[in-house]
């Protein structure tokens, strides 16, 4: 099992920063990636960024988001981020944490409004 608690969303004006944190516990020896998702009212749920858990870190954005939002972890403390600068009113969901592996793991979402 893996628990997965998301922080940081909230209100911004266009063109601001947020940054999400996403703190991990549990099997994480049996994680191979980590994905930050968001879900648009009305919308289907999309990957907005993902980064492989081993060595090499490689990283993977929607087109969307590409030069504008960062994925990084931090191994000693178990934590994910998500920076997201010049944010747009599209950029409005709800945002999740997840786990990816043999089961993949979701955390509760945070919202993130960008008002225009």
């Amino acid at each position: 099992q893996v628990q997965l608690v998301e922080s940081g969303g909230g209100l911004v004006q266009a063109g601001g920063r947020l940054t999400l944190s996403c703190v991990v516990s549990g099997s994480i020896f049996s994680i191979d990636a980590m994905g930050w998702y968001r879900q648009a009212p009305g919308k289907q749920r999309e990957l907005v960024a993902a980064i492989i858990s081993g060595g090499s870190g490689n990283t993977k954005y929607a087109d969307s988001v590409k030069d504008r939002f960062t994925i990084s972890r931090d191994n000693a403390k178990n934590t994910v981020y998500l920076q997201m600068d010049s944010l747009k009113p599209e950029d409005t969901a709800v945002y999740y944490c997840a786990a990816l592996g043999k089961s993949d793991y979701w955390g509760q979402g945070t919202q993130v409004t960008v008002s225009s």
